[in-house]
């Protein structure tokens, strides 16, 4: 509830919630669609950090190889 809280506070919640989209052909996309790709990377690096800061060592060990928030 509280990290739920935390994260909406800094608009990172949706990436939590809902994961960053998977990019396959990235050399089809429009400039709008990498934009859009890019600013959604941002946030998810952004969520992971904070996420990072909140959590203890020995439990940041083992989350340590998650890809995205999502899946912390």
């Amino acid at each position: 509830m509280r990290a739920e809280t935390f994260m909406k506070s800094k608009e990172c919640w949706s990436i939590v919630a809902d994961d960053i989209p998977v990019v396959v052909e990235e050399n089809q996309l429009s400039e709008a669609q990498k934009k859009a790709i890019d600013e959604v990377t941002l946030k998810d690096v952004k969520a992971k950090n904070y996420l990072f800061q909140a959590i203890n060592r020995s439990i940041l060990e083992t989350i340590s190889n998650k890809d995205t928030t999502k899946g912390i």
